[in-house]
């Protein structure tokens, strides 16, 4: 079963979880500040090459895991208007920031509500094509970022791809001091295993298939990795 809505663009799903999440511009910053913030991490960028890996197909549904503001939902549907895009977040303030960026791009993109690990209630086993995600799991807990990812693999249908984009490998030392100013906003517990280099496992763990690390991209925060990934089947 994959999500419907009688007004593509306007539905938000009623909270499923009081749950804490970290807020997609960290602990201590306002939502408000998230979309400025990403433009100075080169995000035109690296929102760029996810999007140059899905290559979204028409009639295709594609899920955002962690939506945040919507600006890689809605890059996205409008490389594809043909394609159904679903963005879902925990966070109902930064749903409504997206909700208005749609209206004033004119996109049609399902907003719904709800966790990364509860995307089989929210989604339906099954139900993409493709999944996405950016700067999510580098803010997760190492438990919720594997439940994440299976949660990730079993929303896709046999054959289904993964795109992610996030904080990876930080390399050299200049990548792991720039790092410092994201550990300082989500908490170094979190982070410090996507800087170790943990998501190719993680992901493979998760049952994906042909896991790589396709893209690096070095940043004033440290350096940013698109990974994708397959199901198997189809």
């Amino acid at each position: 079963m994959t999500p419907t809505s009688e007004t593509p663009g306007t539905r938000l799903q009623p909270p499923r979880t009081a749950r804490a999440f970290t807020p997609a511009a960290g602990r201590f910053a306002p939502t408000s500040l998230y979309d400025p913030v990403a433009a100075l991490i080169r995000e035109r960028l690296w929102r760029g090459l996810l999007a140059m890996h899905v290559a979204p197909r028409p009639a295709e549904v594609i899920v955002d895991v962690g939506c945040g503001t919507g600006s890689q939902a809605l890059l996205l549907q409008r490389i594809e208007p043909a394609a159904r895009v679903v963005g879902i977040d925990p966070d109902p303030r930064i749903l409504t920031v997206a909700r208005r960026k749609a209206r004033v791009a004119g996109a049609s993109v399902d907003w719904l509500q709800g966790m990364g690990d509860d995307l089989v209630d929210v989604l339906g086993a099954g139900s993409a094509d493709t999944a996405v995600s950016s700067l999510v799991l580098h803010q997760c807990p190492l438990p919720m970022k594997r439940a994440i990812l299976a949660g990730l693999h079993t929303v896709l249908r046999p054959g289904g791809r993964l795109v992610l984009a996030d904080y990876g490998l930080q390399r050299t030392r200049l990548m792991r001091t720039a790092f410092r100013v994201v550990q300082l906003a989500d908490g170094r517990a979190d982070t410090q295993p996507n800087a170790d280099g943990i998501l190719p496992s993680l992901i493979a763990e998760a049952g994906f298939d042909q896991v790589r690390e396709a893209e690096v991209v070095s940043t004033v925060t440290g350096s940013i990795s698109v990974y994708v990934a397959r199901r198997a089947g189809g």
